[in-house]
């Protein structure tokens, strides 16, 4: 260390997060003598009264040159206060953060935070370029280096130079007079995000090849080097992070080693579930059939519930590690009250239906199954539908809709006797959040969750946990292509028929087995669900649609195994069928539509739901 930076260093009382060692480098060039006389005279110069009081880092500075070269009991007499744990372990001055990120989400107002709180940023590649564009100044990595990028950005931050500044324990002489003798620069922050290969693997057609250059080498070392040295590094590998790490810096100019020692955790678990994804994609692409032989789940703790489905059951809530598009877990919540575990299942129930609709639609969900739903010309109109299908079970619901909710549906839930728990849609106007949030009697606790664009989901596992295992499966959201339906009965369905025999399978499928749905309008008058017998669901579900029911198409999720169901659905006036088809008895079933002159069509597919 040259000796004006020595000088300055002992002047400003920044020397202690440069360790031990450079103490002893400022202690040559102040040429500071040792006797036990000399430090009581400095010991009482520290505390005159025109000396700086308050300044931590002076203080530990003075404290650690006396425990270190002259004697600890005048230090501790001199110091009391420095003797504790945490003082020893003084949290170093951020100064310098490298910044790497593939997920930049958040980034330029964490980086202008920063350059306020006189920190130098540090960064590589696609991350320097994006801070330069924000008007961020940024120091290029190779420039400090001296090395530059190589193998179209496979080496980028495997160099001495950065590593050494993370790694390196700030209370270690050795350590810190070997960053003096090699000229390296302390990191105290680091902030990585890793090349997003879940993201790429999930892509149709995506090769061996390109799977293989989102391996990140760089990043997890980084981090992993970060996590490891977390007594000195701060380590942030997710922009969740970002507030609480940059409100300290602003506030003391460094992090707590309790925050520290929580990011590290949180940085391990983000590099564990990474290598695991790499892992099982290779394993998957090595493995007899589509499913790998072991498999390792990634899920990180979003929130601890109240309770769980009852009140004497604990529950929280978990959110996969890469989680793309729309969900319940991470929606962003407007108003209301805290949700509760129920309330979670039946969102997500809730978004499941209403990503299937192109057109406006709007859901009502109990207990995961339907008790109103409705496609329409507008959101309004949907919604109005949808809560007039059984308005009796849509006291207390929760709400799901595929398009941003403006005044004119908020008006919609204003009509008196109305209750929800929640809302879910894509986002909401302001003006419809002044309303639901103004007007009902249950405006404060409503809870407003904007879940972002709502589209329909690609193809993915459902996980089902048993006792001593758990279940893996497609999940069953991939639309059946209607070439593959045939109408089985003599007489065809009209084109009104066929447009309400579309809406009602498509909600069929998301109904508890044995499911029947009853529609009409493109409306649904009636759900039998979860029933031990298929003719008891079309019971309920011709109660549920009462004097509606005349006219309406039913859907059933998997194939009638007698006509008894037809026969009864007949007799009240449902007008078209659609169901799987596939049973021994096919025939006998065919033959009551046709003596009913109901169509009815076969698809192919059953969408049992258990």
């Amino acid at each position: 260390m040259p000796e004006e930076q020595c000088k300055s260093t002992l002047r400003l009382g920044h020397g202690f997060p440069f360790g031990l060692g450079t103490l002893e480098s400022v202690l040559r060039v102040e040429q500071i003598t040792t006797t036990r006389q000399d430090v009581k005279t400095a010991v009482g110069q520290a505390f005159q009264p025109d000396s700086e009081p308050g300044d931590v880092r002076l203080e530990s500075l003075t404290y650690l040159i006396f425990w270190r070269v002259v004697d600890k009991k005048i230090a501790a007499h001199a110091y009391p206060r420095l003797l504790e744990p945490q003082s020893l372990m003084e949290s170093p001055r951020i100064q310098r953060v490298l910044v790497s990120v593939s997920d930049k989400r958040g980034l330029a107002d964490f980086a202008r935070g920063l350059v306020a709180a006189d920190v130098a940023i540090f960064s590589t590649g696609g991350t320097r370029k994006h801070l330069e564009s924000e008007g961020i100044p940024v120091r290029d990595v190779s420039d400090y280096t001296g090395f530059p990028e190589m193998m179209h950005g496979r080496l980028k931050t495997l160099h001495p130079k950065v590593h050494g500044g993370i790694l390196c324990r700030h209370d270690n002489p050795e350590d810190m007079q070997a960053l003096a003798e090699h000229g390296i620069l302390t990191f105290e922050l680091v902030v990585v995000n890793l090349y997003p290969f879940e993201t790429t693997i999930r892509k149709p057609g995506v090769t061996l090849e390109q799977a293989i250059e989102q391996i990140d080498i760089g990043g997890p070392t980084m981090v992993r080097a970060a996590a490891k040295n977390h007594a000195f590094t701060t380590i942030a590998t997710d922009a969740r992070q970002y507030g609480e790490i940059l409100q300290q810096i602003q506030a003391h100019s460094h992090t707590t080693l309790d925050l520290r020692r929580k990011l590290a955790g949180e940085a391990f678990s983000h590099t564990a579930l990474y290598d695991r994804a790499i892992a099982d994609y290779f394993a998957g692409e090595t493995a007899e059939g589509r499913f790998p032989g072991t498999l390792h789940l990634g899920f990180q703790r979003q929130q601890v519930l109240r309770y769980g489905e009852n009140p004497h059951q604990q529950g929280a809530v978990y959110a996969a590690a890469q989680n793309e598009g729309a969900s319940a877990v991470t929606a962003r919540q407007l108003n209301g009250k805290e949700l509760s575990y129920n309330n979670l299942l039946d969102l997500d129930s809730a978004l499941a239906m209403v990503r299937d609709f192109s057109d406006p639609a709007a859901v009502v969900i109990k207990h995961n199954n339907p008790c109103g739903a409705a496609e329409a010309g507008t959101l309004a109109e949907a919604l109005k539908l949808a809560m007039a299908g059984d308005p009796l079970s849509a006291f207390g619901s929760v709400l799901g809709l595929n398009r941003k909710v403006d005044a004119a549906t908020a008006q919609v839930l204003t009509e008196p006797g109305l209750f929800v728990e929640a809302i879910l849609a894509p986002e909401f106007d302001p003006e419809a959040i002044a309303i639901l949030t103004t007007v009902p009697k249950w405006k404060a606790n409503v809870r407003l969750m904007a879940s972002g664009l709502i589209a329909r989901q690609l193809a993915r596992w459902s996980y089902r946990v048993l006792d001593g295992g758990l279940l893996l499966q497609d999940a069953d959201v991939l639309p059946d292509p209607e070439n593959d339906w045939k109408v089985a009965t003599d007489c065809q369905p009209t084109p009104a028929q066929l447009a309400d025999l579309r809406f009602a399978w498509a909600m069929v499928r998301h109904v508890k087995s044995n499911a029947i749905v009853l529609a009409k309008g493109r409306m649904l008058l009636g759900a039998g669900a979860g029933q031990m017998s298929r003719v008891d669901s079309v019971e309920i579900s011709i109660k549920k649609a009462g004097d509606r029911v005349r006219g309406s198409v039913m859907a059933s999720d998997a194939f009638f195994p007698f006509p008894d169901s037809i026969e009864a659905a007949a007799a009240v006036g449902v007008a078209a069928v659609i169901q799987p088809g596939g049973s021994r008895n096919d025939t006998d079933v065919i033959a009551a539509c046709n003596r009913h002159g109901v169509p009815m069509i076969f698809t192919g597919r059953r969408h049992f739901k258990h």
